[in-house]
């Protein structure tokens, strides 16, 4: 799960950027800081409308020409206080309140900061192409508002110019108010889909390495006790054995017991190590170690022969030595659990540049065969497939126009 970084000052921030936001709420909630930017505006607007309706009742406004009857000043105060009052609503309709309030911009000065104020919100919550809209009808009403109200100490077209530039001056900074806060909402999700990802290259890591431990695991451990099972079945098929034999065989079983739980105590101690351990890994079987192993099957009785004709075998890299142990490894033990009493025929043969071939093939049983009741995850042959794709080669395996069971694969051998 995505964890958030959140702000050492969150009331700082206006609602749109704090984080993290609550779902359940259609708009974010007011942040101190945006309280206090709402009680300053209306405060500001509520001044405002006060100095504007004192200076239309003066006897010498300075602001604009006084109204020809004062019941047209309360109004216009009494506009104006509405407007200071939707001040509280202008996050929450922006667009709404700009339009609705556009045709007080032909009389009314008491609600021209409240009005400038409604303009800046819509800029900073709304497309450009709407701000830019309702701007030009706005740069409308300041044509006629000056022509209905014009200021005692400036010509018509002055007073034009100055509406002109205080509403592009609004308009910049609501834009770059309103493009800053989109960099920083742009920041804030590639930091979480940055976050994201590197979590889930994390996970992916995981789920590899134990794969690769489990595959390790099963083809280890399966070879061994395929031989602990061969051996028992064997004293079990013959109880009157002569005791040198059942000797030889128990020792055999115990041997391979032995080594099975060396196998299991390294793969648990891989396991268990810390991740950033520098403790090295146990070294890991590579071609020269298939004598060792074919004498193990020997050992307990299998048929194995054996057609060794690669080119160089001290130049083996260890990932394709490991790779073909692996395969031949997995070979014999579904033999021995598929196929009991069949010979096997392990042939290994290439070089460098032509690649490194091992098949491994061995009779179809006839009827049942004894060690059929072995059990098996039936993972195998998939753990080797895996394992020689991920190598750059190829596996086949299933019986062959012969009838005979076969499991071929081909690796790369660099030049």
């Amino acid at each position: 799960m995505t964890s958030i970084a959140v702000p050492e000052h969150p009331w700082l921030l206006p609602g749109e950027l704090v984080v993290p936001a609550e779902p359940d709420r259609a708009r974010p909630r007011r942040t101190t800081r945006d309280w206090v930017v709402d009680s300053l505006a209306f405060l500001l607007g509520l001044v405002w409308v006060l100095y504007a309706t004192g200076d239309a009742l003066s006897p010498d406004p300075q602001t604009a020409v006084a109204l020809p009857h004062d019941w047209m000043v309360g109004v216009d105060a009494l506009v104006g206080l509405v407007c200071c009052g939707l001040l509280w609503l202008r996050r929450r309709w922006p667009l709404g309140l700009a339009v609705a309030t556009l045709p007080l911009n032909l009389f009314s000065m008491a609600a021209s900061i409240p009005l400038l104020i409604f303009y800046f919100t819509l800029v900073v919550h709304r497309r450009t192409a709407v701000a830019v809209a309702v701007t030009g009808v706005g740069l409308l009403t300041n044509l006629v508002f000056s022509w209905s109200r014009p200021d005692p100490n400036m010509s018509y077209w002055a007073t034009v110019s100055w509406g002109v530039v205080i509403t592009l001056a609004v308009l910049a900074w609501g834009m770059f108010v309103r493009a800053r806060r989109q960099l920083i909402v742009s920041l804030r999700d590639r930091a979480e889909r940055a976050e994201a990802e590197q979590q889930l290259r994390v996970a992916q890591a995981r789920h590899l390495e134990r794969t690769r431990i489990a595959r390790e695991m099963h083809d280890v451990l399966a070879h061994r006790i395929s031989l602990l099972s061969l051996h028992a079945g064997a004293l079990e098929f013959r109880p009157d054995a002569p005791p040198d034999e059942v000797a030889r065989a128990a020792g055999v079983i115990r041997g391979s017991a032995h080594a099975a739980l060396q196998d299991l105590r390294e793969v648990i101690g891989v396991l268990r190590a810390d991740s950033g351990s520098d403790a090295p890994e146990p070294p890991q079987p590579t071609l020269a170690d298939l004598p060792a192993l074919i004498a193990e099957s020997r050992s307990a009785g299998v048929r194995v022969n054996v057609s060794d004709s690669v080119a160089n075998p001290g130049e083996v890299p260890a990932a394709l030595g490991r790779a073909a142990y692996r395969i031949v490894q997995e070979g014999l033990t579904n033999a021995r659990k598929h196929a009991a009493g069949a010979s096997i025929n392990v042939d290994v043969a290439g070089g460098p540049g032509t690649g490194l071939t091992v098949v491994i093939s061995n009779r179809w049983p006839v009827g049942v065969p004894i060690g059929s009741d072995l059990p098996g995850a039936g993972t195998g042959l998939v753990g080797i497939t895996e394992r020689v794709t991920l190598a750059g080669g190829r596996v086949e395996y299933g019986r062959d126009e012969t009838g005979d069971f076969r499991l071929a694969a081909w690796l790369p051998w660099p030049a």
